[in-house]
């Protein structure tokens, strides 16, 4: 009986995955087939670049400079190249003057245009751009792109250098770039493309396939263990502590201590003062449990109580924890493989003791 009620389990739960994969895969269809919609112009034939300099001579002197202006026939698939690989066969706009008769990237939809340019850059990262961010918010290709101008300007066609053109939209992360504790962007060490990647499909466009740590650890190496002694938050998000475009507080720590570390720890010894109640599986008292320390979840703190108790100095407990950082003890937060000095325990009575353990992450 037993096994039949697994069974049917079973089978309602792999129904409902095949439900999701279906739901999943015919939403990414719709945005493919949106974003992949290729315009073309109906009756026209190729002429050559040629004509095309006749009257648009100014864009056409800049392009012949340009990546695309440099292209050979034999570089590109079917042939087609210069002007109207990109704007179409032009036949018809040259002999009849009609600006309906070609594609005018300022009359084509963010999805249009930026199918003229996929039709070619296909590979790599390019072929995630119909999930990706800038897509689903009808950003094309040419928002960010001067495809006539000349290398000079901004590499990659770029209508300007980094960081100023991300800018240009991510206003607030200029804000951010300039808040004391930053990345050296605007010291030019490092651009936004270090970190995200424009194009991609990936969590948050950051280039990595996988946890947001193993981008982060591609440079700071020496945080990624593994330790014996682990602090769950690093290793789960860096972000959980960390905000990578810029804060007041120092080393890109969102809040400054010790009130970052006293949203999970909130009932450290240092802050559990005369009176308070202790929440039921609170974070920091598990910690300490391990140390060596024992008292019922929800019990309040007083003098008359007969468990010990992490800490029960009253004032002085808040003066310490809202005084002193955490890392002046703490100092090792991203993990250690040395046990730690542990905190003293004082009980009812006034004795204070040491307990065992060593997940302090101290040194």
């Amino acid at each position: 009986m037993r096994n039949k009620l697994y069974g049917v389990k079973a089978l309602k739960m792999a129904g409902m995955v095949a439900i999701s994969l279906l739901v999943g895969a015919c939403a990414t269809g719709k945005i493919r087939e949106r974003v992949l919609t290729l315009p073309t112009i109906e009756g026209a034939s190729y002429v050559g670049d040629t004509d095309c300099a006749q009257c648009h001579d100014k864009i056409a002197a800049p392009f012949v400079r340009s990546i695309h202006g440099r292209i050979a026939d034999f570089e590109v698939m079917g042939g087609t190249r210069g002007c109207e690989s990109c704007h179409g066969a032009a036949s018809l706009h040259t002999t009849e003057g009609d600006s309906a008769k070609i594609l005018s990237f300022a009359s084509l939809s963010s999805d249009q245009a930026s199918a003229v340019c996929l039709k070619c850059h296909s590979a790599g990262t390019h072929m995630e751009w119909a999930g990706n961010e800038h897509a689903l918010n009808d950003v094309a290709c040419t928002d960010c792109h001067k495809i006539h101008q000349d290398k000079t300007v901004a590499p990659h066609s770029l209508k300007m250098a980094q960081p100023e053109l991300c800018y240009s939209c991510h206003q607030e992360y200029r804000a951010k770039a300039n808040f004391p504790s930053h990345h050296p962007i605007r010291e030019g060490k490092m651009t936004c493309t270090s970190c995200h990647e424009a194009h991609g499909s990936g969590q948050k466009n950051l280039k990595t396939e996988e946890r947001v740590n193993d981008l982060c650890l591609n440079c700071h190496s020496r945080y990624q263990g593994p330790f014996v002694f682990e602090h769950a938050p690093v290793q789960e998000d860096c972000t959980i502590c960390h905000d990578a475009h810029g804060t007041v507080a120092n080393n890109l720590l969102r809040q400054s201590e010790p009130f970052l570390c006293l949203q999970c720890h909130e009932s450290h010894f240092h802050i559990t003062r005369e009176g308070a109640t202790i929440p039921a599986g609170n974070v920091a008292l598990d910690a300490n449990k391990d140390g060596g320390t024992t008292y019922p979840a929800g019990q309040t703190i007083s003098s008359s109580n007969s468990v010990t108790m992490p800490n029960n100095l009253g004032a002085e407990g808040w003066r310490m924890a809202f005084g002193t950082k955490c890392s002046v003890c703490h100092t090792q937060v991203h993990g250690s493989d040395l046990p730690s000095q542990t905190a003293p325990t004082v009980n009812s009575t006034g004795t204070r003791g040491w307990p065992s353990g060593g997940k302090g992450l101290t040194r």
